[in-house]
């Protein structure tokens, strides 16, 4: 599944102005299609960032992408706008407001009702059952709106992944999709330049694996947050899977057989093993496949060994399953991947019926 997943951009901060067009081109041209920027922080340029803000929202537009902008007073004081109205911002190009602070849930009902042009977007970090309850009572349009988590700057500041997780529920029994953002290892933004991840445990971890551990956690879409990721991470949430849990790993077997259904998306069986993650799908792909898996490295299995059963289990041949408890070498199991170690803690996101695939990289070719 395609993810709407984003950059921010903090025109008058870290950044030149030609380093922000150039991480907005990079970001479009990777297929990220949104953008979060923040038009109150304090220690921005605001000249510059007058100067800086129209070209980045003319650019953004020929592009087709979302502009998210958190808003506050201070912000139309800022764009040079009378009173706040959402289609003024639309005007200038920004099509999402970020409704954090100051919004009652009368007021986002009419916004949502009188503006079906704008999107609007609620603070996941702070969302809570009773504001979510107010908003329905007050006759909130849910199809116009979605949420966004918080970003934390300071070290020891940011979500625990529990804490997230409950948000996340509380949103999408509403219908509502959620984002959240990761830290880059690329330029950091001032004043602490500490990573600006959702979760505290992702701040020194690299942003693809911390955005995969995102979707796993049941975000719909992950932000970049920081001021000039690298493009390696950029790249790598432009080719975010959604609705997926993805693994790293590398092969252990150069049978071609073996290696076409690794390629598949498998979905974990509903009856869940003790020792193993099973996929649904593999025996019958083999048989579309009409191939034969012939023994091929049955060694011992440890935790995130990725089996594939051979002929010598009869009509189990085919049966691919991720280990999560050890196992002994048994000659009718050939051990075809392992999961990358660092990747492991993602397999209890696995749960009964959760999509998932695996990512190999060519210089993980087996010698």
């Amino acid at each position: 599944m395609d993810m709407d997943n984003g950059i921010s951009l903090y025109p008058g901060l870290d950044n030149t102005p030609a380093e922000n067009l150039a991480l907005l081109e990079e970001a479009a041209h990777d297929g990220i299609r949104r953008i979060f920027t923040s038009l109150h922080i304090p220690e921005t340029d605001v000249s510059a960032l007058k100067q800086e803000i129209g070209t980045l929202l003319q650019a953004a537009r020929r592009h087709g992408m979302e502009v998210i902008s958190d808003v506050s007073p201070a912000t139309c004081q800022l764009l040079d706008l009378p009173d706040f109205n959402p289609t003024s911002f639309r005007m200038l190009g920004i099509t999402t407001l970020r409704l954090d602070y100051g919004f009652s849930a009368e007021e986002i009902a009419r916004l949502t009702r009188r503006f079906p042009e704008m999107r609007f977007q609620l603070n996941a970090s702070t969302i809570t059952r009773r504001i979510l309850k107010e908003l329905q009572d007050a006759g909130t349009d849910f199809s116009r709106i979605d949420a966004l988590h918080n970003f934390y700057p300071r070290r020891g500041t940011g979500l625990s992944e529990q804490s997230l997780v409950h948000a996340n529920i509380l949103l999408h029994r509403y219908g509502i999709r959620v984002g959240a953002f990761v830290a880059s290892q690329g330029r950091r933004r001032s004043p602490l330049k500490d990573g600006l991840p959702t979760l505290e445990e992702h701040r020194d971890e690299a942003a693809e694996l911390s955005a995969r551990h995102l979707v796993a956690l049941g975000c719909d879409s992950v932000f970049l947050a920081d001021s000039l990721p690298t493009a390696e991470e950029i790249q790598g949430i432009g080719h975010l899977q959604g609705d997926q849990v993805t693994l790293h790993a590398r092969y252990m077997t150069k049978d071609p057989i073996q290696r076409e259904l690794l390629a598949h998306t498998f979905t974990a069986r509903l009856d869940e093993a003790r020792d193993a993650i099973r996929a649904q799908e593999s025996r019958r792909l083999l048989r579309e496949m009409h191939a034969s898996v012939l023994p091929d490295n049955a060694t011992t299995h440890p935790i995130g060994a990725i089996t594939i059963d051979n002929e010598g289990y009869g009509r189990y041949m085919g049966e691919l399953q991720i280990i999560r408890m050890p196992q002994p070498a048994d000659p009718r199991t050939n051990v075809a991947a392992m999961v990358d170690e660092s990747e492991c803690n993602l397999l209890q996101y696995i749960t009964p019926g959760r999509k998932f695939s695996f990512r190999f990289a060519p210089e993980t070719d087996i010698i």
